[in-house]
């Protein structure tokens, strides 16, 4: 049943019609897919143009973390389960402790895959959400296509009265002032089917949250180089990639690294400061300790 509640009109980009895909359902199939493809190829550039903000987002993510304190992410429909998706992947990708990222969805866990009817426009559950898990060393990060949803923005006022610093991520560059210290305003314009934040909007988040959170992960030490160092080998080809990454990082053959490996008892950064120096295990480890897990500050410490 639909809801009787009043109206609201939303008077941003991603809700006006796009002129370049009028009469698109005119087309063959092929001419549909190089339509919506033209239009995918925008959002990249529309992400490049925000990167100054994006990366203060990322230091104060840092300095949260560095502090004691988690990010937050919150979102509603769209947003929020790809707030989630992006949280949940940390994990395995950069074995991080799974409260460093807390995503926050508008209808909470049933709404990860099926709508919940006025979900988003609550703005108490919002708020209520962010003063019960939140603390002033934290940072919020809402997610709104249009800059206005309001479970988002209760989110933001919580965590600003809290003393927390929050960050906006949304498609409107019109959105005004807002609850936050930070807008990444990504200017993706109208949606290829008008008003379908799930389009470009939702690819705009996607990519601002991949390179959001590898950016902060890789200030918190959690790569070497480009090399997925932290990564938790949970299955047989997890493993191999481990052993692949320490052939990469050292040129050691696979019987040394996998020895290596198995000596630190699988810790891949341990094992691969005891190639990289020739330090023991248990002084590799040692260092990794010290330097919180750097280990770039491991391997100065050990070589000096």
């Amino acid at each position: 049943m639909m809801s009787q509640d009043r109206a609201v009109r939303v008077d941003a980009p991603t809700e006006r019609n796009n002129p370049r895909t009028r009469d698109i359902d005119l087309l063959p199939t092929l001419d549909i897919l190089h339509v919506l493809n033209g239009e995918d190829r925008t959002v990249p550039v529309a992400v490049g143009r925000v990167l100054p903000e994006l990366a203060r987002a990322v230091d104060m993510a840092v300095a949260a973390l560095r502090a004691g304190g988690r990010v937050h992410y919150v979102g509603a429909g769209t947003s929020g389960r790809l707030a989630v998706l992006d949280a949940a992947e940390l994990i395995p990708t950069f074995n991080v402790p799974p409260d460093w990222i807390v995503a926050h969805q508008a209808g909470g866990s049933e709404a990860f895959v099926r709508a919940v009817e006025n979900a988003e426009d609550d703005v108490a559950s919002g708020a209520a959400e962010i003063r019960e898990s939140a603390s002033p060393d934290d940072l919020v990060v809402g997610l709104a296509a249009s800059g206005r949803t309001p479970y988002v923005l209760g989110a933001l006022e919580a965590a600003q009265q809290l003393g927390a610093k929050t960050a906006l991520v949304t498609s409107n560059p019109d959105v005004g002032k807002v609850p936050a210290d930070v807008v990444i305003a990504v200017d993706t314009g109208p949606e290829p089917i008008s008003g379908s934040t799930r389009m470009k909007a939702g690819t705009a988040q996607k990519l601002v949250l991949t390179s959001f959170s590898t950016a902060v992960m890789i200030r918190m030490g959690r790569t070497y180089s480009n090399l997925m160092v932290s990564m938790l080998a949970t299955n047989a080809k997890l493993r191999g990639r481990t052993i692949s990454i320490l052939q990469e990082a050292t040129s050691a053959s696979e019987e040394i690294c996998e020895a290596a490996l198995t000596a630190a008892d699988g810790d891949l950064k341990t094992a691969l400061v005891h190639l990289l120096t020739g330090a023991d295990v248990e002084s590799s480890a040692a260092a990794l300790a010290v330097a919180d897990g750097h280990v770039r500050e491991a391997l100065r410490a050990l070589t000096q």
